[in-house]
């Protein structure tokens, strides 16, 4: 099931809501949210529950065993089954056909190379539990002694598909104690509705437009500004899709009485490559650091050994993404761009004005999404080469490539200007307004037209708009 579907929007999150407020009591509504969330997660599939309950089931028990031990190695090992379980789970189904079909061909043994379907969410929901499991053993948290709870905190369905990934600490307390106050179900219905406008009305749009664009490797005639063109539209739409779900789930926590930190702070408008990585996906960076990147050593060595994890890291992010050698390439260009900029040109972008730093890091953003985009990595190279208008002819050689191809030109009369208005509407024009009406005391006047006049416009426009669309999965499920 999808919050962009008229199912979740019509029928399950009313009646959700209409059972959850029924009766006051965590422990209400507790069971009515895990039952829920089950629900919600095994709407497709139910098989993919069974995943889930047992990787949450091994970390339930280690992490008992833990709190019951003294002794330092017996923890460590409870540590490692539970890690070492969780992750052999997500790779057997993640990346198990990717590494195997690496070991025929560099083998050539007549192996068979298990290719099983992959849990929607299964990367999210294993890292929170790990976060538990890790947390449970630095003595950061105090252990779980009931499994329905914990069943909870890695089954809750705003974040359970695609984040924003929750650390345990963060809502452990949540998970016993909390309150909805009438301004929290206000806004946080408030947020989700903005998310829904972003995905259905911007995101998919730009989605709709860039299927309508040339493809690298699909035969289709590219043009300069056609690369260009189709390569901004997806900047747009994963974008869009991406921080439209974390709004959409961030809003429905708040209506439910938790409190899950931000994962987007309009990325778009970064002035350096580090910057961007400081306001995207920032609970998955967030993540690497406190889990990867710090239990290496960080950067207390310095140099080489400072480079060394960054680029585990970041290839160990691109690989997250997918068991793919263009997910691998893509966090590795990430690693190195972020190498770069820290010991070679930081003295340098500083000196540069803002505002060329801002276009600088949007053309890194951009060529990083292409990279990201297409599976098969002859595409990825015929899509760049496109991008400064050469292609490789049939002969091996290069060729120029025109300026401006038929599809889109054709994508340009449909959509106009909808590109550039997308790009505005992802700067920070909320804070902008609520910033300038408290300077000119006009704040009451704005939050009600937000509140009382843009939002129900926003989800009737969301709704008409959705009766007309076919089955819109966010990006983010295939991870």
């Amino acid at each position: 099931m999808v919050f962009s579907s008229l199912t979740f929007l019509l029928l399950f999150l009313p009646v959700l809501l209409l059972l959850y407020f029924l009766r006051p009591g965590w422990r209400w509504r507790n069971g009515v949210l895990v039952a829920a969330s089950l629900l919600f997660y095994g709407w497709g599939e139910p098989v993919w529950i069974l995943a889930m309950v047992f990787s949450t089931a091994v970390n339930y028990l280690c992490a008992l065993l833990m709190d019951r031990s003294r002794s330092r190695a017996v923890r460590k090992l409870c540590l490692a089954l539970g890690v070492i379980i969780s992750l052999g789970f997500l790779f057997y189904f993640k990346y198990a056909a990717f590494f195997g079909g690496i070991l025929v061909s560099l083998t050539g043994l007549p192996l068979q190379v298990p290719s099983p379907r992959l849990p929607i969410g299964i990367s999210f929901y294993t890292f929170q539990v790990l976060t538990y499991t890790v947390d449970v053993y630095r003595k950061k948290a105090d252990v779980q002694r009931s499994f329905f709870r914990l069943l909870l905190y890695v089954s809750c369905f705003p974040q359970l598909i695609a984040g924003p990934i929750v650390q345990y600490s963060d809502v452990a307390g949540a998970l016993t104690r909390r309150r909805v106050r009438p301004k929290d179900f206000s806004e946080g219905l408030q947020r989700f509705i903005r998310g829904l406008g972003k995905k259905v009305l911007l995101a998919n749009i730009c989605g709709a437009a860039l299927s309508a664009t040339a493809q690298a490797g699909t035969g289709a005639d590219m043009s300069l500004l056609g690369a260009w063109l189709s390569a901004l539209l997806y900047t747009l739409q994963i974008y869009f899709d991406f921080s439209a779900y974390s709004d959409m789930a961030i809003g429905l926590g708040r209506v439910l009485g938790f409190t899950y930190k931000e994962n987007f702070n309009y990325p778009y408008t970064a002035v350096s490559v580090t910057d961007f990585w400081r306001r995207w996906h920032i609970s998955l960076s967030s993540f690497f650091r406190d889990y990867v990147y710090i239990p290496l050593g960080g950067n207390r060595r310095g140099g080489l050994c400072t480079a060394r994890n960054m680029l585990i890291v970041w290839m160990l992010t691109g690989l997250w993404h997918g068991a793919s050698w263009n997910f691998i390439l893509w966090g590795l260009y990430y690693g190195l761009l972020l190498l770069i900029e820290r010991f070679v040109l930081s003295r340098w972008l500083e000196a540069l004005p803002r505002a060329l730093r801002h276009v600088l890091t949007m053309l890194a953003v951009i060529v990083g999404w292409v990279i990201f985009y297409y599976v098969d990595l002859p595409a990825v190279g015929e899509h760049l080469l496109a991008m400064i208008g050469l292609r490789v002819s049939p002969g091996g050689g290069l060729v120029r490539l025109p300026l401006l191809d038929a599809a889109a030109q054709r994508v340009l009369r449909e959509y106009g200007f909808f590109p550039a208005l997308a790009f505005l509407l992802s700067l920070p024009l909320r804070p902008w307004l609520q910033s300038l009406s408290e300077r000119f005391a006009f704040t009451e006047r704005l939050s009600y037209f937000l509140g009382a006049i843009l939002t129900p416009a926003l989800l009737g426009l969301s709704l008409i708009f959705l009766i007309g669309q076919s089955y819109n999965p966010f990006i983010y499920f295939r991870f």
